[in-house]
């Protein structure tokens, strides 16, 4: 993998993934590193003295403790005190492909050159980065303004070879100094100077980390719920015309029009959602006892478009918001120059969370609902009333002695109400801190947090979903099983065949839920489908 170069303006988002996730290697521009060295060369030069004007972090206390000098001899005793003082983080320690995120987007900031601190630290935290030392930070504890303080503060407490602090190495949890000496990185022991303690520790950084692996793995999810959405029109012999382009055009709305054309080429040359298999009665269906034309199908078939296309849209404004962010410098104070050529200190808000907040609800929001209107289908999978005469719960006859699929069906229930809960907006609570120095907080690193448990819990749901629309298809191949299924529905039964061992009658459910949801986790399902018909939008 090549090398990603870091200089302020164009990291991507999958740039992110491919440091966090596939260890990519990562190098300073070198516009980047010469504009960093000339602002710390003015500093030094000009402001590394007892007469300078107070300047917040530089050579004053911080939060509430802002209007206490510090004096040129005692600042790098400050510098430490900042770091050791602020590791406040509790609870369980942060992934490591978290942690390197976090690493990489705390660069990226510093490369605009308006931070302050020394090329020194930057090229020890990019050593770091690159020779896989990642520093253990407790997951609690920010507020999302200042920034990630306790979070960056554990990451500087390795950075400066704290010997109490902790780093994983080589998949071992180590003291700072041991992590730091078997990876190679010398001196064991950082001095930091002024400004570069704050630099470290004050930016919306750890928690857009997490945003950015959240969006990608949200986006992942929108795809594997169109196929798993797919399978079940192919189970219920869905009406199509809901899906046709010229209705989804005059929306006008993209991510409408987008899940509607994959939903059509998942199913191109289907027979099973045709007019002439919807005319074999199935002899549950105890409400159309003889044939006529299928109008329309449920609002979880029919209005899937507009639904999952909504939530599309939320992600593509969610990605506009990050890729901002993960190329922002978000400390506090900023160094500009002049027209004068000489450096102003501004003091402003950057640090503040809020747009990672509102972008982690809406992506919160946008999955519940993807599961929401998923479980509906599972719902109307499990009755024949709603399916047009599926087995009474999917079950194998005789129905009765046979209990078929009630209780997984409610697993997803169970689940997607977990999701909601899970959705009350971060970014509307605040909490004052630091006597009520910081009187609005955006909460943000909890909207990742939470946002991460609604990804983890959608793929449970879109199993359960390939679970029971590969069951009903199954259970009626002896009567449906002469019309094929469609372009991609066909090749994610066939996967989903492979993994589910079907039988007739009951039999143990782990057997098959498992291998169902591992399946929607995993996104085998929609790897294998794109190899056979394209990539889907």
């Amino acid at each position: 993998m090549s090398e990603i170069i870091l200089d302020g303006e164009n990291l991507k988002i999958e740039d992110i993934v491919n440091i966090s996730r596939h260890h990519a290697q990562v190098t300073i521009a070198e516009s980047s590193r010469n504009e960093i060295i000339k602002v710390r060369e003015y500093i030094d030069k000009h402001w590394i003295r007892s007469d300078a004007p107070p300047i917040y972090g530089f050579n004053t206390g911080v939060g509430k403790l802002k209007d206490f000098n510090i004096s040129v001899e005692d600042n790098d005793l400050f510098q430490r005190n900042i770091i050791l003082s602020h590791c406040g983080g509790v609870g369980e320690p942060a992934s490591e492909e978290v942690v390197r995120a976090t690493m990489a987007v705390r660069l990226n900031a510093f490369c605009q050159g308006v931070s302050g601190l020394r090329i020194e630290v930057m090229d020890r935290l990019v050593e770091m980065l690159n020779k896989g030392v990642h520093p253990v930070i407790p997951v609690q504890g920010s507020v999302g303004a200042c920034g990630d303080l306790a979070p960056l503060a554990h990451m500087a407490s390795v950075l400066i070879g704290f010997d109490a602090a902790e780093a994983y190495y080589k998949g071992e949890i180590l003291s700072a100094p041991e992590a730091l000496r078997r990876a190679g990185i010398h001196p064991i022991k950082f001095e930091l100077k002024a400004k570069d303690a704050l630099a470290l520790i004050n930016g919306t950084t750890m928690f857009a980390g997490m945003a950015v692996l959240n969006y990608h793995d949200a986006a992942k999810l929108l795809k594997e719920a169109e196929v798993s959405a797919s399978l079940s029109i192919e189970a219920m012999r869905g009406e199509m015309a809901a899906f046709d382009e010229r209705i989804h055009r005059v929306r006008r709305q993209k991510g409408q029009i987008d899940s509607a054309s994959n939903i059509r080429k998942l199913v191109k040359d289907s027979e099973r959602t045709t007019e002439e298999a919807r005319k074999v009665h199935l002899k549950h269906d105890v409400l159309h006892l003889e044939y006529q034309p299928r109008v329309q199908d449920l609002y979880s078939i029919r209005c899937l478009p507009q639904v999952h296309g909504s939530c599309r849209d939320n992600l593509n404004y969610v990605r506009e918001i990050l890729e901002r962010e993960i190329n922002a410098a978000t400390d506090n104070p900023l160094v500009f120059w002049n027209d004068e050529g000489e450096l102003d200190f501004l003091s402003g808000g950057n640090f503040h969370g809020e747009p990672i907040a509102f972008a982690m609800d809406i992506v919160a929001m946008s999955l519940a609902e993807i599961g929401n209107i998923s479980e509906r289908r599972i719902f109307a999978l499990c009755d024949s009333t709603l399916n047009y005469g599926l087995p009474p719960m999917l079950a194998g006859e005789p129905a009765g002695l046979n209990c078929g699929y009630p209780v997984i069906s409610c697993a997803a229930a169970a689940i997607a109400s977990e999701n909601k809960t899970l959705c009350f907006p971060a970014s509307v609570d605040t909490i004052p801190t630091k006597s009520n120095q910081e009187d609005h907080v955006s909460m943000a690193p909890w909207a990742c947090r939470k946002t991460k448990q609604i990804i983890d819990n959608l793929p449970k749901i879109l199993g359960i979903e390939y679970l029971l629309a590969s069951r009903a298809i199954y259970i009626t191949r002896d009567v449906l099983g002469e019309f094929k299924l469609g372009a991609g529905t066909q090749i994610a039964y066939d996967v989903l065949l492979d993994a589910i061992p079907f039988t007739d009658n009951d039999t143990y459910m782990p057997a098959l839920s498992k291998g169902a949801i591992k399946l929607a986790e995993s996104g085998e399902i929609v790897g294998k489908v794109e190899i056979s018909i394209g990539q889907l939008v």
